[in-house]
């Protein structure tokens, strides 16, 4: 059983003495599993715990930028979950938290709070007040108050070490099988059904309506996609992500997904919607018939492709 810990200063005594990875792990790539594994492999006698934030640290000092999240916490936490992670500790990240010093963190949080017995971190984890602090003073710390400390290489193909931004990228592109590729699923975006205007029924392909909000925006466009429902069971479908130009243009880009040979209330429910590939870019039509017609093909599109690739 994993267990969420949020609060550093009041951690329960069986979380502590954990072996701890270091980071953001924003949608837990593959590099990241890297990471846990070596952390695994050096301390194999201790539970294995992740130090993550919340909200990511970019959230705070750079609020006028554009969504960029791979995942929200609790999409993360199972994704932890999934590989071995029995304790995972996400600090609430706030301008007093940013303003410890790199000492502060080591010696308050991981030291005292956490308890931590051994570390690992990327080459490039940089820490504290202003990023200070990075694996040379870390392990200096470390050291000092007999924890142990594992700096990992990066995990790396032909096209370069694996990263969050390089993910972002594929997505952003319109390349979701490279983001599953490098995030060893597929991607998805987690969030709770909300009412829409109705159009999709009128159109005869009734539809799920989730927000973005600060997922990132991928290109948008037609997609082939899977939909986990609350109660774990999966369905194949078409997603579409974008402003609707024919029959809205709304300033704000939302999800929308058509569950195949589905009809039920998922109004108010947590859908997590995996997306497979973009089948085409978003336009606009001349009128709902194009619109409609347009729609069918897509849907048809998707089936095919989710029936020949069975992503499920």
């Amino acid at each position: 059983m994993t267990m969420l810990h949020r609060n550093w200063r009041d951690v329960p005594q069986e979380a502590r003495g954990a072996i701890l990875a270091l980071g953001n792990f924003d949608g837990v790539h593959l590099g990241h599993v890297h990471l846990l594994r070596a952390l695994h492999a050096a301390r194999p006698d201790r539970p294995l715990g992740v130090l993550t934030f919340e909200p990511h640290p970019r959230e705070l000092f750079r609020p006028e930028d554009p969504p960029f999240r791979l995942s929200l916490s609790a999409e993360r936490f199972d994704a932890l979950r999934r590989h071995g992670v029995a304790h995972v500790f996400e600090v609430p990240f706030d301008r007093d938290f940013s303003l410890l010093s790199p000492e502060q963190f080591v010696e308050e949080v991981l030291h005292r709070g956490l308890g931590a017995v051994h570390l690992a971190c990327g080459a490039d984890f940089a820490y504290g007040h202003r990023r200070g602090g990075n694996v040379a003073t870390l392990a200096v710390q470390a050291e000092r108050l007999g924890i142990g400390l594992t700096v990992v290489p990066a995990l790396a193909d032909a096209g370069g070490p694996f990263s969050s931004s390089r993910i972002r990228r594929a997505l952003l592109d319109g390349y979701p099988e490279r983001a599953t590729e490098e995030l060893g699923r597929p991607w998805a975006v987690r969030g709770v059904v909300a009412h829409g205007d109705k159009r999709g029924r009128l159109l005869g392909f009734p539809t799920a309506n989730l927000a973005l909000g600060r997922h990132l925006e991928p290109a948008r466009g037609v997609y082939a996609a899977t939909v986990r429902l609350p109660d774990g069971t999966a369905r194949h479908g078409v997603a579409n992500i974008g402003r609707r130009p024919t029959v809205a243009d709304t300033p704000e880009s939302r999800l929308e997904v058509n569950l195949f040979d589905f009809d039920g209330d998922l109004y108010g429910q947590e859908l997590c919607v995996s997306l497979h590939t973009l089948l085409r870019a978003e336009k606009r039509f001349d009128g709902l018939d194009a619109l409609k017609a347009q729609i069918a093909a897509d849907a048809a599109w998707a089936r095919d492709y989710l029936q020949r690739h069975k992503p499920l």
